[in-house]
């Protein structure tokens, strides 16, 4: 299991490891499950949100989601292990560990790609306007996505498989930096344009606000923030396994794993409210579906209680 002692020093150090509770694992998976199933829910009943930016919002909160259940799963049998009504050490419940963790690394690099993809739509909305809807078709959008999930389900099988393999880790090391310093070249390229636009309309006689670009690439600016601080310590901590085994102080950073993990949880909570929420679109069908204003079920059971 991912927060299990496999991956937490276990000598050389005088660092105590940092166990975090059951139940925030839990906490954080619902709440993160919740809001993920809820985007998923508005893109797909929303047809005005069938375009190639929700559908790749819509990957995003999908992987969130199964990273969430899974891991909430996870925790569940880590508790019932722990009161002895579930040995840890039976083949059927080897093999669900397995999956499970094949569901973790699949949504892991799922998250990655989709960010990735992304900021590429965003980088073509604002560079490529006109030719936007040329570029970007729904049939491309469905391609990527396709290549996507196909991609992360193999990497996700052969994680597992070879788990102890220093070549895993790197891929995973290398997946990440590439990915980052393409998402950060987009953005600084967005919002370097983004400013000079608002310069520009901020010369303008009676331009008294700022631009809209500007705050969008404020906002950008955030994601990518919450991104790194969200991503980065757990392959920091990958990078220790392989490059410094035997340091007492890297061991004193690796007792930190289980904290790592609640931040990489904690990314999958935060994602809907900075993709999704900011979206009046979205926000208008999550208050149709919360208060069962659009459901002919709901019409129904209005109609017994009038």
């Amino acid at each position: 299991m991912m927060n299990d002692g496999s991956a937490l020093p276990s000598n050389h150090t005088d660092c105590q490891v940092v166990k975090v509770p059951h139940l925030v694992f839990f906490v954080l998976g619902m709440v993160s499950l919740g809001e993920n199933l809820l985007v998923v829910l508005a893109v797909v009943r929303n047809k005005n949100l069938h375009s190639p930016m929700y559908m790749f919002i819509c990957s995003l909160a999908t992987f969130n989601t199964v990273s969430s259940l899974c891991k909430t799963w996870e925790t569940l049998m880590m508790v019932f292990s722990d009161v002895g009504q579930l040995d840890s050490r039976g083949d059927s419940v080897r093999r669900v560990d397995d999956v499970i963790d094949a569901l973790l690394c699949m949504s892991f690099i799922g998250c990655i790609c989709s960010f990735l993809a992304i900021a590429v739509d965003r980088y073509v909305t604002i560079f490529h306007a006109l030719r936007y809807h040329n570029i970007m078709t729904m049939r491309r959008a469905v391609a990527a996505l396709a290549g996507i999930w196909a991609l992360c389900g193999v990497a996700g099988a052969v994680m597992v498989a070879f788990c102890d393999a220093a070549v895993i880790k790197i891929f995973f090391i290398v997946l990440f930096l590439v990915s980052l310093l393409l998402i950060l070249f987009l953005y600084v390229h967005m919002f370097l344009l983004a400013r000079s636009h608002a310069r520009k309309i901020a010369a303008l006689p009676g331009s008294a606000t700022p631009h809209r670009s500007l705050r969008g690439a404020l906002t950008l600016t955030m994601l990518f923030g919450v991104f790194v601080v969200c991503w980065a310590p757990f392959f920091l901590h990958l990078l220790l396994l392989m490059v410094c085994v035997e340091n007492p102080y890297c061991e004193c950073y690796r007792s930190l794993f289980q904290l790592n993990l609640v931040l990489l949880m904690s990314h999958a909570a935060v994602d809907p409210a900075i993709y999704a929420f900011r979206s009046a679109e979205l926000r208008h069908t999550f208050r149709k579906m919360l208060l069962c204003s659009d459901s002919p079920f709901c019409y129904k059971v209005k109609a017994l209680f009038q």
